[in-house]
């Protein structure tokens, strides 16, 4: 008998589970009566193991097919063919507004597998997370996160006005103007602050930082930015005060004297991209006002034109620089003005973009008011396409 079990112990790895089977039954009837009870006990495995596979044995070569282990039918069923309602329950807990139950157990509750499990067992079905996760796959469900496409009422020019923008930049570059799109960037935090995102560090020594955000001495941070779209150079103030229109202007002229006059010496006009809001929105008369100074300062007709409202996540400075910027300080606290002029200033991407960076203590008063005079002593033209997004303003 111990030779017995040694050799099955030896040969069992290499078998399938058909074989084994086969083996041990042929190996029982040898031993004749009590040879069942016997093998199985050697072998570890139950009696009627031992009895399927001396069926097996019985049984006519064709009525198992060469590749299959198990008679076809064997083994245990399917949930859903034992439980016909279980797919109907777990599609009215996962979407119970399109399955015509507003009022489900789940409307307002995070359907992960296990609270899925619990629910389905509390009506009576026996399903564990591991087959909730095979029953959603099977529906053509998967793990999703937001997509941010809707962006509520479309303007009806909204593409016309793109066409515009993009002929006119065109017809800029083509002429060896300026053109430049600017926005603002988030405001950050200066201090020892959680910044998201992770770098490269000695494992276990992660960068110490404060466990809530409020607001220090040091303040906030203001990065308004412009680019220079056709030289892929785009210049940064970092203001420590509020972001308005005046801030915005003051951008717009400190990248024309650190770069633009240099980059276009023998220009005459200036193409501003922007969004249609915040401090350089398409309704700020502050903004206008700005404009008209840049104009007066610079001798440049200064051409505006808005992107329509909801998409200003097509403005090119988005894209093409503030995204670069928020991935190279990425996990780095931003722990003063300092730090954040350097690292805006050190950000470059394989297409050669240059950033230039400075620091803008201004004060900058908030809600003040521009009359009505002032507007009627803008030299500001408005174009007939779209006036309230695209119009220039002419040096006084």
């Amino acid at each position: 008998m111990e030779r017995w079990q040694g050799f099955f112990e030896v040969i069992a790895p290499h078998l399938d589970e058909r074989r084994r089977r086969l083996v041990m039954a042929a190996q029982a009837r040898l031993f004749g009566r009590g040879g069942v009870s016997l093998i199985a006990k050697l072998a570890g495995v139950s009696r009627p193991t031992v009895y399927a596979g001396m069926a097996e044995l019985g049984a006519p070569p064709a009525a198992m097919e060469p590749c299959r282990v198990r008679r076809k039918g064997g083994g245990r069923k399917p949930a859903t063919a034992t439980d016909t309602t279980l797919i109907g329950e777990l599609e009215k807990l996962v979407e119970p507004v399109t399955r015509g139950d507003p009022e489900g157990p789940l409307r307002w509750t995070c359907k992960s597998l296990r609270v899925l499990s619990t629910e389905l067992r509390k009506t009576g079905h026996r399903a564990s997370p591991p087959l909730v996760m095979r029953l959603l796959r099977g529906l053509g469900y998967s793990l999703q996160a937001n997509r941010k496409t809707n962006e509520g009422g479309h303007h009806a020019d909204r593409d016309l006005q793109f066409q515009f923008i993009n002929s006119l930049a065109e017809a800029f570059m083509a002429c060896g103007q300026p053109v430049v799109s600017v926005d603002a960037k988030k405001k950050e935090l200066v201090g020892e602050f959680k910044n998201g995102g992770r770098e490269y560090r000695p494992k276990g020594d992660p960068e110490k930082v404060g466990v809530y955000d409020f607001v220090t001495e040091q303040g906030r941070a203001t990065p308004f930015g412009v680019l220079d779209l056709a030289r892929n150079e785009g210049w940064v103030s970092v203001g420590t005060d509020h972001d308005t229109a005046e801030f915005a202007a003051n951008t717009v002229l400190a990248w024309w004297r650190q770069m633009g006059r240099d980059a276009y010496p023998g220009a005459t006009r200036l193409l501003i991209t922007a969004d249609g809001g915040g401090s350089n929105g398409a309704r700020v008369r502050l903004w206008k006002i700005g404009l008209q100074r840049i104009a007066d300062e610079t001798g440049l007709e200064v051409w505006m034109s808005h992107f329509p409202p909801g998409t200003s996540k097509w403005n090119k400075i988005e894209h093409r620089m503030f995204s670069y910027v928020s991935n190279n300080w990425r996990g780095k606290p931003l722990v003063s003005h300092e730090v954040i002029v350097n690292l805006i200033a050190a950000t470059t991407t394989r297409k050669g973009l240059k950033i230039r960076c400075a620091l803008d203590t201004t004060r900058y008063a908030t809600g003040r008011k521009v009359t009505d005079q002032e507007v009627a002593g803008l030299n500001l033209t408005r174009f007939d396409f779209h006036g309230d997004w695209n119009y220039m303003l002419a040096p006084a």
